[in-house]
């Protein structure tokens, strides 16, 4: 691995050594634990400001999320991909300087919230979220942006991508008639896709968005998207009974997950096209996505496969009849035996007759199977960039616990299958992704960059359109009725009838 130093590297195996011959002493940490507890390659790329105005000819992505959610931790937030592409320059706004011509959100996982806040990307920049599958570290903050949007400058409705119900059989069934020798059981099949997810949810935030209704939701000025205009397989109907226009308006695109090739999105006035294909993660109905966006007379190109076993349909989507993808982003695992150690609080893999073998060995099966139902193997990883040809320019490891020692060893299971990959900040083709990475996609180049964010970021500021319509609960005025829905008989007022003060409305 350039980069991350040759001689670093022969050092960790050093320590690592040096450490595996010590006895077992889990609370007396070694030097193999600086192994594990940091990612050099990450500490090395350059400071990025975020705030940076794109390129016109530039492709964004930054990993707002990385992370398996088998141990969630605190260097790495759950899923989550954001895609910018372009730029419209705006000089009235001295804050964003302009806009992307597009962008977009791929999956959405706990703990990503805060990393979309360090980086200044508001909540009106998080309107177009394309969900791979419904597995909770894939979507647990597309609640938060739903919920809190509205509150900030999101004043238009969510728009959320994802799978048609999966078609599997519950093999529980859902019971006969009315009972008796002739009861013959009837098939059940659950209404699993993104539309009903989406209704569930906005009836189940109904408290949320009712209490946040004395503040004005929506503008005059919005002109929701049409099927043709956005490219959309159906028209962007709302869940329930919501204003199409109104930011508390939850817009589910459902997809055929069996479809090769789908089309999700395709909006010929910014240039970008994303189409869809089945993958095979734990239940039918999870696909990757493809992005592929037109500027002049290039093209730029991302797939983001999400949870994956190894399977063909990415080995074409990634050659794209001949002509490559210029960013392949892949999930990996590390082997269960790894996974096993490390959820179990291990320096190393127990040997026979040691204490928690047993236990050890049963977790390593029990991850296994989880495995063989739903993810990419380091080996099996390399396997497919070997088939792909040509080579994508840049690969993307993700999905992944990434730290100095289960980095090293997966890039070694990698190369034993794929002898092309290079990872090297300046000139590779093979990274690991971690949380802020920014990668900067150009037609002549690719940089690699880690997002300057401060950990006790707050939103940026709030940018409101112009036109805000009548909150729901309002006063004769036309304002927003903070009191219309609480009882405040036991409120303490800020001031007593007599005039003397308790406290400050200006809150000092």
């Amino acid at each position: 691995m350039k980069n991350t130093g040759k001689r670093s590297c022969a050092l960790l195996r050093f320590f690592v050594a040096a450490c595996l011959v010590l006895p077992v002493q889990p609370a007396t940490p070694c030097f193999a634990d600086l192994a594990a507890d940091r990612y050099s390659y990450f500490e090395d790329l350059p400071l990025f400001n975020p705030l940076t105005p794109l390129e016109p000819d530039e492709m964004r992505i930054t990993f707002m999320g990385s992370m398996i959610p088998l141990p969630v931790r605190l260097a790495q937030a759950e899923m989550s991909v954001f895609v910018e592409t372009g730029w419209v320059p705006d000089l009235s706004d001295s804050y964003y300087h302009g806009k992307p011509a597009d962008q977009f959100i791929f999956d959405m996982g706990a703990g990503t919230s805060a990393n979309y806040a360090a980086t200044k990307v508001g909540y009106r920049r998080m309107d177009k979220i394309f969900i791979n599958h419904l597995h909770a570290d894939h979507m647990n903050d597309l609640i938060h942006t739903y919920c809190f949007g509205p509150s900030s400058d999101r004043k238009s409705p969510l728009y959320v991508w994802g799978s048609k119900p999966s078609g599997v059989e519950d093999p529980a069934g859902s019971g006969g008639g009315s009972g008796g020798c002739n009861t013959v059981a009837r098939p059940l099949y659950h209404d699993d896709g993104v539309k009903a997810f989406c209704a569930h949810i906005r009836e189940a935030m109904r408290w949320h968005t009712e209490s946040f209704g004395f503040q004005g939701t929506s503008y005059a000025g919005y002109a929701p998207p049409t099927k043709s205009g956005w490219g959309l397989p159906h028209d962007p109907v709302p869940v329930g009974n919501d204003d199409p226009r109104d930011a508390y308006a939850l817009v589910p695109i459902e997809l055929d997950w069996k479809k090769v090739g789908g089309v999700a999105y395709d909006n010929r006035a910014t240039g970008v096209k994303i189409t869809h294909f089945p993958v095979i993660h734990c239940r039918k109905g999870a696909m990757g996505y493809k992005l592929e966006w037109t500027h002049g007379s290039n093209t730029l190109s991302m797939i983001y496969t999400s949870d994956t076993k190894p399977e063909v349909n990415c080995i074409e989507q990634a050659k794209n009849n001949g002509a490559g993808v210029d960013v392949f982003i892949h999930e990996m695992v590390v082997p269960p035996s790894v996974w096993a150690y490390k959820n179990m609080g291990l320096d190393k893999v127990p040997a026979p007759g040691e204490p928690g073998y047993a236990e050890f060995q049963r977790t390593v099966a029990g991850l296994t199977r989880v495995q063989n139902s739903s993810h990419t193997s380091q080996g099996a990883f390399g396997h497919i960039l070997s088939r792909i040809d040509p080579h994508p320019r840049l690969t993307v490891a993700t999905h992944f616990p990434v730290a100095d020692d289960t980095v090293e060893s997966a890039f070694n299971s990698v190369r034993n299958h794929c002898d092309w990959v290079v990872m090297d900040k300046d000139n590779g083709n093979f990274v690991f992704s971690f949380d802020l990475m920014v990668l900067r996609v150009f037609p002549d180049r690719m940089i690699q960059c880690r997002a300057d964010a401060s950990r006790f970021a707050f939103n940026p500021p709030v940018r409101l359109p112009e036109g805000i319509m009548t909150p729901k609960y309002h006063n004769s005025d036309g304002t927003g009725d903070p009191y219309a829905q609480i009882d405040i008989s036991a409120e303490i007022p800020s001031k007593n009838a007599d005039g003397t003060e308790n406290y400050r409305e200006d809150g000092y």
